[in-house]
């Protein structure tokens, strides 16, 4: 994906840009050649503040997502992936689990799914950065009760684990 992006927008990083956070917030263009956080329509001026760059950028990028079919059909497809739990799971009582990944990050999320199964503590909610766009991306996991402390070195043996925090 990133690959495409890059390859249409090599000449424009402000262009980049705007296409990096409609990534990251789960943007898409409809066939209006307006943008979309799931059904809600996002301003151009939102998205231009929100990408730091000024709001011709936004038309610009639309303009060419909307002529290029393969960048149309990554862009029109994009959905919100919902609510992160993590800032507020110690209000309702649940548990977080941050671990910090290197560039070796094969098997980090089976082996601590494994890990946390193991210890019979249920996932509410695991999400992973995007190792393209991070240099060292951050697993997240929630589960319905707070981690013991006690298996924070268990998580540091995992193999391309770089950091963990729990809370």
């Amino acid at each position: 994906m990133w690959e495409i992006i890059n390859e249409k927008f090599k000449k424009y990083p402000a262009r980049i840009r705007v296409a990096e956070k409609m990534i990251e917030l789960g943007l898409s263009v409809h066939e209006d050649g307006k943008i979309y956080c799931g059904n809600l329509k996002i301003s151009d001026k939102a998205l231009a503040k929100a990408s730091e760059v000024d709001r011709r950028a936004i038309k610009s990028t639309i303009e060419i997502i909307q002529e290029d079919p393969q960048l149309f059909d990554l862009f029109n497809n994009i959905i919100p992936a919902g609510t992160l739990l993590k800032n507020i799971a110690k209000i309702v009582d649940l548990g977080v689990i941050e671990i910090e990944v290197g560039s070796d990050n094969e098997g980090v999320l089976a082996s601590t799914t494994n890990l946390i199964a193991k210890n019979g503590i249920n996932i509410r909610q695991a999400y992973a950065e995007d190792s393209e766009m991070q240099e060292f991306p951050i697993l997240t996991v929630i589960t319905d009760n707070p981690i013991n402390g006690d298996l924070l070195s268990e998580f540091l043996k995992i193999k391309g684990v770089n950091r963990v925090s729990i809370y």
